[in-house]
């Protein structure tokens, strides 16, 4: 075999792009450079003096922390795989010659962010980008729940008694780094004979072009129902709402009545008054559209990397699966503007 040239290096970066363009087509799709002003707010750090190294760009990072809920990468397998795949050192706009944001660089960046509340703005932002494009919420709305599970604390029946309570089990304030990985805030819930541990994602997309719209994270022993308010999206051009049987109920059918929409929620039957067969049909005609959330919780689990969640509390689980959201978005948007499936 000859002596490879530059010619053969870029033949061999340009069969990488065709096979896995979603990356490529990301970069040319997305409006980065509109994220900015706030990720610079998120970013703004007083310096004690000029000296020392020069700060990182956060469209870098950012890119980064997208790359993150692309493929459900830990911080330290972020900065592993910048360093070790091409086509992700390109999309965050680096070189060989540059050098790659660490692990604790990305994370303190995402924190940063959250701190300043700056990941629900950029979720937003993309919103009123999208209706810029003409994409607007449209069809109706489609709400549902998904849960995330996280790592399992081995704690005692006392320990969790207490942390139930929201009380801080005795002794656990003494060693700051063990508590430091304890979960206050995550629950066990049981859903078809089935331990979860973990929180939930409660999502409302829109039924004509399955953008995520709204989104609220939760423990995972908080009921789906209980988050309905806080997930219809007046904005929607129609009134229709899809759910599941878990939002039914005479409380749900009243609230949507008095805000104006379309009740099209799955009806549930009981032990001593079964569906009709006319009940029974409405919800199979409806389930041919309800069933486009699970779309969603589809490419969450498969082609986004699954939904383990390696963050501990709430607050941090917000921030991890808001930039998931808004990362589901984008692949949304590239495949609604490219009309053909881009696959990871």
């Amino acid at each position: 075999m000859g002596q490879k040239g530059f010619w053969d290096e870029q033949e061999r970066v340009s069969k990488l792009k065709n096979k896995k363009p979603v990356l490529t087509c990301l970069s040319d799709s997305i409006p980065w450079e509109a994220f900015r002003p706030l990720l610079d707010k998120g970013y703004i750090q007083e310096r004690k003096s000029n000296a020392g190294r020069k700060r990182i760009d956060p469209l870098i990072l950012f890119k980064m922390l997208v790359l993150q809920q692309l493929f459900n990468l830990s911080d330290e397998e972020v900065e592993f795989q910048v360093n070790d795949r091409r086509s992700f050192e390109e999309f965050v706009g680096l070189g060989v010659m540059n050098d790659i944001p660490d692990a604790t660089t990305v994370a303190f960046f995402r924190e940063r962010l959250r701190k300043a509340n700056v990941i629900d703005e950029l979720f937003e932002m993309f919103e009123n980008y999208l209706r810029d494009q003409g994409l607007e919420a449209r069809g109706g709305q489609i709400i549902d729940a998904t849960l995330v599970p996280v790592p399992k604390q081995r704690n005692s029946r006392e320990e969790n008694k207490e942390i139930k309570a929201n009380r801080l089990p005795d002794g656990w304030n003494e060693s700051p780094k063990r508590l430091q990985q304890k979960d206050l805030d995550a629950r066990w819930v049981k859903k078809n004979d089935i331990n979860h541990y973990g929180y939930k994602n409660s999502i409302c997309i829109d039924a004509e072009h399955g953008f995520i719209r709204r989104f609220v994270v939760t423990p995972a022993n908080i009921h789906d129902s209980q988050m309905l308010p806080m997930l219809l999206d007046p904005e929607n051009h129609d009134d229709y709402v899809w759910a599941d049987s878990a939002y039914s109920g005479e409380r749900f059918k009243d609230l949507l009545s008095l805000a104006g929409f379309e009740n099209r929620i799955h009806e549930k039957g009981s032990r001593n008054h079964p569906l009709s067969a006319a009940a029974t049909e409405r919800n199979s005609i409806r389930s041919q559209t309800r069933a486009r959330v699970e779309h969603v919780f589809g490419c969450f689990a498969t082609s986004m990397g699954g939904k383990f969640t390696r963050k501990i509390g709430l607050e941090k689980n917000k921030a991890w699966w808001s930039l998931k959201n808004l990362t589901f978005n984008f692949l949304r948007y590239l495949y609604l503007s490219s009309n053909s499936l881009v696959s990871i």
